[in-house]
Parts: C-alpha cells; sequence; structure tokens
C-alpha cells in the first residue's frame, strides 16, 4: 500500500502546480481503453484538433490500472481546469477531455474502478486484426526468441490456464502477445458494467485508411459537430518485415474461434479471416 508521504511526492514534487490545482481540475468525459498497437497514440492526437476537446496532459495515465494507489488527485492534476472548461463552453457550447490508456482493456479491476469513478462515461476501443497486432506488438520487445517461439509456448501456457482464476488469466494476458488480442474475453468484461450504448468499437485498418470519416463517427459518438482534422498524420509508427505466410496461416486459424466470439459479441463482422 503506497504510504502518504509517497503521494504527496507524486502530486506535489513530480506534478508541481497542476497537482496542488488539482481540486480545480475535471475529470475525463472519454476513455480510449484499448488496444495496445491499434492507433491509440494518433487517436489521442486527433482527438484534441476539435475544437470543443481538450487534451489530458500526455496519454497512457494508467490510473486505473498501475497508477490508481497514487490518488484521485494524482489523477486530476492531468486534466483541464474548470475554468478552462467554461471558456470552452462559453466559446463553443460543449467540453470534452479524455484519457488514453490502451492497457486498461483487460485489466482485471479497470472496468470496476472507472464504472465506480465515472459510470457515464464513454468508452472507445480501436480493435486491430489480432495477427497483426501481436505481430507488431514483438517488434517492441528485446526479440531474444523468434515470432514463432513464442506464439508456440504461449499457445502451451493458453491451453493449460484456468480462465475462471482471475488472477492467473489476468497475469497471461498482462504479458502475453496472444491474451492481449483476445478480444471478446476482454470486451465482456466492459459489458457486463457498460451499456453497449457507452462503447464505440472502432476497426483499426479502417481508422487508418478513412481517418476523417471515422473521426467524424466518434465525434457524432460523442454529440459534437463533424470536423475535419487537419493534422491525420500516423503517430508511433514502426516498420518491420513481413510475417511468414506459414505464419499467418496458423494464426488465422488460431484466432478464428475467438474472432467469431468477438463478431457476435459486437453485432458486426470486422472480416480477419484472410
Amino acid at each position: 500500500m503506497i504510504n502518504l508521504l509517497t503521494k504527496i511526492k507524486h502530486i506535489v514534487v513530480k506534478r508541481h502546480f497542476y497537482g496542488l490545482s488539482s481540486s480545480f481540475r475535471v475529470l475525463p468525459d472519454l476513455i480510449v481503453i484499448g488496444v495496445v498497437r491499434s492507433g491509440t497514440t494518433s487517436l489521442y492526437h486527433y482527438l484534441a484538433q476539435h475544437p470543443s476537446i481538450v487534451k489530458s496532459a500526455y496519454d497512457e495515465l494508467g490510473y486505473f490500472d498501475s497508477n490508481y494507489k497514487l490518488g484521485l488527485n494524482w489523477y486530476k492534476s492531468f486534466f483541464p481546469s474548470i475554468f478552462t472548461k467554461k471558456k470552452i463552453i462559453q466559446k463553443n457550447g460543449k467540453f470534452i477531455t479524455y484519457d488514453v490508456t490502451p492497457f486498461y482493456i483487460y485489466h482485471e479491476e479497470a472496468p470496476k474502478r472507472i464504472h465506480k469513478l465515472l459510470p457515464n462515461s464513454k468508452l472507445i476501443v480501436i480493435l486491430r486484426n489480432p495477427i497483426d497486432r501481436c505481430y507488431s506488438n514483438y517488434f517492441l520487445t528485446d526479440q531474444k526468441e523468434t515470432f514463432e517461439d513464442i506464439i508456440i509456448n504461449e499457445k502451451k501456457i493458453l491451453n493449460q490456464i484456468n480462465k475462471y482464476n482471475a488472477q492467473e488469466y489476468y497475469e497471461f494476458v498482462h504479458t502475453s502477445m496472444l491474451g492481449r488480442s483476445l478480444y471478446a474475453e476482454q470486451l465482456e468484461n466492459w459489458y457486463k458494467l457498460f451499456s453497449k450504448d457507452q462503447i464505440l468499437i472502432i476497426k483499426s485498418e479502417e481508422f487508418a485508411t478513412k481517418t476523417n470519416k471515422i473521426m467524424n463517427e466518434i465525434f457524432d459518438f460523442l454529440e459534437l459537430e463533424h470536423f475535419d482534422i487537419p493534422d491525420n498524420s500516423k503517430k508511433n509508427k514502426i516498420h518491420y518485415e513481413t510475417m511468414k505466410k506459414e505464419t499467418r496461416d496458423n494464426l488465422i486459424e488460431f484466432f478464428r474461434p475467438y474472432n467469431e466470439k468477438l463478431y457476435s459479441l459486437m453485432g458486426k463482422n470486422f472480416d480477419w479471416e484472410n
């Protein structure tokens, strides 16, 4: 358990003026909860280009998972002041601020913590083809093993793990490339607490190719006027070699039942089976 002195250090010493003024700051109306390597960094930058939206100090705040112990005042220090909110409302009629932390989606406590504090918040999930998400994630690691060897090992663990042991399953998902791509299992925890009209699910591939179209769908979801963002350049891109065809074919079959479960849960098909 974190002690009071540590909390004070993070709020006063590390957050300075923003920490001291946290009681005059607002909480987010919108939370982007996932997923890693799907375009969430780009979305963090795109959202703030709308005249009615103001971003948090930076993305991946991680309050509802790894930084929850730092307390609510620490979290509020990253958001605009109530005075900024009033100014934006007077000028544009509406105001929204947001938290983008793609690790929330698979954290076992995050849905409950968000619902307790912000039960009426809106949530966005960007989902990328699980195969491509895994492969992209691999190139952020130190790569001591081949991608194929890691996948073989993770499949064995997944077959042995008890999904009904929440802690055991969470530890696997938290560290696993395959586990982070089991979207249906993760989304189920959110649908237990939030209504479907509070959650917008975006296909990453469409977000990348039809950015302004998707951004205006997001603005519709947020009940804001349409706005064509001036800068839709991609953020946090990495380049890597093409996946082996045999590996891809193998993963298509592996993810097929998981994708079918996801499509049923969402009520739409993302056509990732190719």
